[in-house]
């Protein structure tokens, strides 16, 4: 087994990394850039394949659905399989209506260390905590050879106890480890701590209780651990929790009954519509989005 990284080595984002084994060969992530212009084209990077044509790249595998990770897969032909968890497929069909997302029919879904065979190549994804909902870790064997590739990994979400596990049931006799160091620092400098979510929580009750009248927050829609984290930090604070229609798809399509979303059994949660959304439903005739938060 041979891995090469296409591109993602000497930047953040745009990871892109090729395994073959044999004639036959797969690709882990594609993704754009974070250096790249809103509106600047970026080409696929230079795998046989990718762009179509050759039947030797048995299919492309992404991590998680941050946009570093999958955007460019939009550019992949059709005829090339692509394997994606469950609720990162539903979650960027979600974003497709809304922003920007994408929509296509997977050719199979990761499953938490239920391993699944590719040619020659067997593949077992390992549940991450990440801000990206429903992100993975992949461990790919062949020729008797086997790679830990993490995709984006932490410790201090409101999944600890999944990277704990990983800490206490790791592969075995892994050969290669590949992990993208956004933290890493050149120099010797102590990086900052980062916050867990439970400390975000408790600050942000403190400033939603500190706060006359009403708190706004910005955020990612699609960070769903941070939905949950202001979510429990307005009941902290005694506060109700308003999100928008956008946030709300979101918090449906994760199809996981422990996000809070709008509906009878999540005390406090209301939805507002700002009027691009509205105008989005209308021209879009999409009105069962707005029947189903009513």
């Amino acid at each position: 087994m041979r891995v090469r990284i296409r591109r993602g080595a000497h930047e953040i984002g745009g990871s892109c990394v090729e395994v073959e084994s044999g004639d036959s060969r797969i690709v882990l992530d594609v993704g754009r850039p974070l250096s790249a212009g809103r509106d600047e084209a970026v080409s696929l990077p230079e795998v046989a394949g990718l762009a179509g044509g050759d039947p030797t790249l048995l299919g492309v595998v992404i991590s998680h659905g941050h946009q570093d990770h999958w955007e460019l897969v939009g550019l992949v032909p059709a005829g090339v399989p692509v394997f994606m968890g469950g609720a990162t497929a539903w979650i960027l069909a979600e974003a497709a209506f809304w922003t920007s997302g994408l929509t296509l029919d997977a050719a199979g879904f990761l499953v938490h260390r239920q391993p699944f065979e590719l040619g020659p190549f067997r593949i077992t994804p390992f549940l991450n905590d990440h801000s990206a909902f429903d992100a993975y870790s992949l461990l790919v064997e062949a020729d008797g050879r086997r790679l830990f590739y993490t995709g984006d990994i932490r410790g201090h979400g409101r999944k600890t106890g999944i990277f704990e596990e990983l800490l206490r049931k790791p592969p075995d006799d892994v050969n290669v480890l590949l992990m993208e160091g956004t933290n890493i620092r050149a120099d010797d400098a102590e990086p900052s701590r980062q916050l867990t979510e439970d400390e975000v929580e408790f600050r942000c009750a403190e400033v939603f209780r500190a706060t006359d009248g009403m708190a706004l927050v910005m955020f990612s829609a699609q960070n769903v651990d941070r939905l949950v984290t202001l979510y429990r930090a307005a009941l902290r604070a005694g506060r109700d929790f308003v999100m928008d229609l956008y946030t709300a798809s979101i918090a449906f399509a994760t199809e996981n009954p422990n996000i809070p979303h709008p509906a009878d059994d999540w005390p406090h949660v209301h939805v507002y519509v700002p009027r691009w959304q509205r105008v989005k439903v209308k021209e879009a005739s999409a009105f069962a989005r707005v029947d189903q938060i009513k």
